[in-house]
């Protein structure tokens, strides 16, 4: 109900929330110099995160190499985060490309999902209802340390700049 009566924010959400520095509020856990990761404010399920190129862009095919790169390097770490950091069984990895496709946004972002064995129960279908394990606030707080750790571990991404 949040989702469906929270007021729309006029603009893109993925190129206004990076500049607000306010990464603990807008959920952002990572930035890298081209992406960055943010948690969806109404998941699909627990730890459900984004990776999104910082400039805007609508497409795949006009992300520079190296932006291309990058978001999919992020997505690996992405994965990698939840996987230490909430023990998921499997992911979702998906783009959405358009409005015909289910993007509600246009700019290009990845969604990570993690999945656990027996993660779908009756109350959607009965209830409209998602039983969400963990608090929001919870996991952010949780995979931004995740993050922090594996970024520190790894040669390969550049440090979470505080904000």
């Amino acid at each position: 109900m949040n989702y469906i009566r929270e007021r729309r924010e006029e603009g893109c959400i993925f190129c206004k929330k990076p500049v607000e520095k306010k990464d603990e509020q807008n959920l952002i856990l990572y930035r890298g110099s081209k992406t960055f990761v943010i948690m969806n404010k109404f998941p699909y399920n627990n730890g459900h995160l984004m990776v999104v190129p910082k400039r805007h862009c609508t497409d795949l095919e006009k992300l520079t190499i190296k932006e291309f790169h990058e978001l999919f390097d992020v997505v690996k770490l992405a994965a990698q985060v939840l996987r230490t950091g909430l023990h998921p069984h499997g992911f979702n990895i998906g783009i959405n490309l358009g409005k015909a496709a289910g993007a509600g946004k246009d700019h290009v972002h990845v969604h990570v999902v993690p999945r656990w064995l027996g993660d779908s129960n009756f109350m959607p279908a009965l209830a409209e209802t998602k039983i969400m394990p963990q608090h929001l606030e919870e996991t952010y707080l949780k995979l931004r340390s995740v993050f922090e750790e594996l970024v520190k571990k790894s040669h390969r991404f550049e440090r979470r700049r505080k904000t």
